[in-house]
């Protein structure tokens, strides 16, 4: 321990030991040296990391925006200005067209939403494009089909031209989507193309219709030609008279299968710009169609559409089998799906 002189006089020195510091107080100095070191060090780490950490925030909401995001802030442009090659836009060049694209599955209403699509006079809605294996033979063959529709150089009956707002087509998810979905999300990111998925809440419906779609492929009913897609009530009458049967036993796996197929698509295409429908929202709510002609900027106006609904009125009349189904079902997740839905 430190010690201290202390002279009297001349001949006297006296030694006196120093006087000892409390335990406590010196505790508090040295935790007080503590805590402003720590709050020294942090502040300083706070300085050095501020720039990786607003990288990291921004790479997280570049990759899985929420849907409503507004895809302008992100820098990913919605509107274009095509210069097609094999034709000119003439008094149209300066319009802006956007590009969207409509991923479905068979039977779920996207040939019947597309054709509303295609009575607005600005859309040009291209069919399913995709259902051609040549196109979709590897993730070069889809991107030079894409640049050549969103380019306007893809001709259908549907092309407005030159007069386009909006140009796209329908995409069934068995046609490469799933395969090659991050190719295909980088491509709309890229290209600014928007994606519109259409499902079919009830599924037993869905399954429904595509038995009888698949039977008549063969049967061909009207008059020995296969139709998907019917315009009259008399058409739509002989089709129905076909009930497929269910196998009851697969039957919840397989409605299983579709659900997860749907929710992986949204999954794959969440930063993406999109918007997601359903048929029977779209068939009881007349507004569901203002909602997609602003999500694709168009002016709004009545859609409609030619073709005739095949199955109505209760699943019971179109299904062979309906007290297994009604068996299987009850009591499940997917009860709901026995009763009608519109």
């Amino acid at each position: 321990m430190a010690e201290y002189i202390c002279v009297l006089n001349k001949d006297t020195i006296i030694i006196k030991p120093a006087k000892k510091t409390p335990i406590l107080l010196r505790m508090i100095v040295l935790v007080f040296a503590m805590v402003c070191g720590v709050y020294i060090c942090s502040v300083c780490l706070k300085q050095i990391s501020t720039h990786s950490k607003i990288k990291i925030q921004d790479i997280q909401v570049i990759e899985r925006p929420s849907p409503d995001v507004d895809h302008e802030n992100l820098h990913i442009s919605t509107v274009h200005y095509p210069n097609p090659e094999t034709f000119g836009r003439a008094e149209c060049a300066h319009n802006p067209v956007r590009y969207f694209a409509i991923l479905s599955m068979q039977r779920s209403g996207s040939g019947w939403f597309e054709t509303l699509l295609n009575s607005h006079v600005n859309v040009s809605s291209n069919g399913e494009i995709f259902s051609v294996l040549d196109r979709r033979i590897n993730i070069s063959s889809i991107t030079q089909t894409l640049d050549k529709v969103y380019n306007l150089d893809w001709f259908t009956s549907a092309s407005k031209n030159e007069c386009s707002a909006a140009v796209g087509f329908k995409w069934m998810l068995n046609q490469g989507v799933m395969q090659h979905h991050k190719e295909i999300a980088d491509y709309f990111n890229r290209r600014g193309v928007s994606a519109i998925f259409l499902f079919r809440r009830n599924l037993l419906r869905r399954m429904v219709s595509v038995l009888a779609n698949s039977y008549d492929r063969h049967a061909k009913l009207l008059n020995g030609t296969h139709k998907s897609h019917v315009h009259s009530t008399e058409e739509a009458e002989t089709l129905a008279k076909y009930k497929p049967m269910i196998n009851s036993t697969l039957l919840i796996s397989d409605l299983k299968e579709v659900e997860i197929t749907a929710a992986k698509a949204l999954e794959y295409f969440n930063s993406t710009r999109h918007i997601v429908l359903y048929y029977e929202d779209l068939i009881k709510n007349p507004t569901k169609l203002k909602d997609v002609q602003a999500f694709l900027g168009l002016p709004v106006m009545e859609l409609k559409s030619r073709q005739v609904k095949i199955h109505k009125g209760p699943l019971a009349d179109h299904v062979k089998n309906w007290e297994d189904i009604n068996n299987a079902l009850n009591g499940t997740a997917y009860e709901s799906f026995l009763q009608a839905d519109y």
